[in-house]
Formats: C-alpha cells, structure tokens, sequence
C-alpha cells in the first residue's frame, strides 16, 4: 500500500473544537493488487465557496499518482470513504473505473444539499457499485461501513502478507481519536462506535487516516 499526498487545507476554528484553525492533509492509499490497482479517496474539488472556507493547496491527481509511480489510466478501482469534496475530487478524472460506495452515502450526495459538490458525484462516464454493507471487492480487500462522519462512511480492510491494515478514512479526524475510541472501549467508558469492534476484531497491524499522518497500531 502507498501513501497518496493530494494536499492540505485549514480547518476553520469553528470546525476544530480547539476555538484555533488546524491544518490537514489530504491523503489517499493506492493498493497494489493482483486484481489491479485500488484508489481510497483521489484528492479535493474545487469550488469558490469552498476554496474561500478551506484554503486548499491541492496536488491534483495525476501529479500525486506520479510521485507514487502511477497514473491515472492505471487505476482499475475507486472506493470512496465518502463523498465530501475532499475525498472525491479527482473522480471525474477517472470516469470508467467502477467506484464503491454505501448506497446510503451516494443517496445522501445526491438529495441533501450542500453534502458535497454534485459535479464531482454525477459526471459522464460515472459508474457506481453501490454497497449495502460489508463486501468483498478484491480477494482479500474488504469493505466495512463505518457510519459517523457521514452516514454512508466506509473503511477499507486489507490483508497483506504481513498482517492487515485498515484504511480508516475519516472515521475518526485523526489517529489520537481513534486511540481514544480504542482505550474508552477497553476502559469501558463513554460510547464507542458500534463498528469499533468490527474493525477491532479484524486484528489490524495498522490503522490509516485520511487527514492525519500518524499511523494508529496496536
């Protein structure tokens, strides 16, 4: 698996819970499979309203696939962790390859207002494989719904010859969250995601994020 850089953008004071803004990459995971190359996430749209709000400094597609030795043409799959701006941007640019996604993520992008931009979730030459829950897409790379950030969220679970990773998306903001999901549930205290112990159970050897560098292991 290869870490993808599309960026950074500042997340306002008023979305931090720290009352101060925090700046945040934007990260991908290209997974290298038998089956063809698996895209998590392909960087951030563009939007006035959007740039204004976030500060984006994006690195667009092709050049964040280069650094990681690939191209465009070579992706044959996209999973999606959700559908927000900065998690689908580059998707028109790879119109043809099959994207997964929860039924209920792309249902939500497509009805509510202000979700996402909705040139970057119908675009010509779309095509969705809409998920209800758990799936298989590749031998050995599983998709989990992990609902929170968003309603459709999903993680993306591989096992590799070494272990598992799980590629949590914006399950959590960032890995000292999902620690403190983890201890809380160990600890017995507060309410952990119900999905927790799913992913959990799986026995990760690591756990990713898209907007935090840090790597969660056990």
């Amino acid at each position: 698996m290869r870490r993808i850089n599309y960026g950074y953008f500042v997340r306002p004071a008023e979305e931090t819970g720290t009352g101060v803004p925090r700046v945040e990459p934007a990260l991908g995971y290209l997974i290298d499979h038998p089956d063809g190359l698996i895209l998590v996430d392909t960087g951030m749209g563009s939007h006035p309203e959007v740039d204004a709000h976030y500060q984006p400094h994006r690195v667009p597609l092709g050049a964040a696939l280069a650094a990681a030795g690939t191209t465009v043409a070579d992706i044959r799959y996209v999973v999606n962790c959700h559908l927000h701006f900065d998690h689908c941007g580059g998707n028109p640019e790879l119109a043809g390859a099959p994207i997964f996604t929860q039924r209920a993520e792309l249902t939500t992008a497509r009805t509510v207002s202000g979700h996402t931009l909705p040139e970057l979730v119908d675009f010509a030459g779309v095509h969705y494989e809409e998920l209800d829950g758990e799936a298989e897409i590749s031998p050995g790379v599983l998709i989990i719904p992990t609902p929170g950030h968003t309603a459709g969220h999903q993680s993306v679970v591989v096992r590799e010859a070494d272990g598992t990773v799980i590629v949590a998306g914006q399950s959590h903001d960032h890995a000292t969250a999902f620690t403190g999901d983890v201890l809380a549930r160990r600890a017995g205290v507060g309410v952990p995601p119900a999905w927790l112990d799913r992913l959990l159970a799986l026995d990760p050897k690591r756990v990713v994020f898209a907007h935090d560098n840090a790597v969660w292991e056990p």
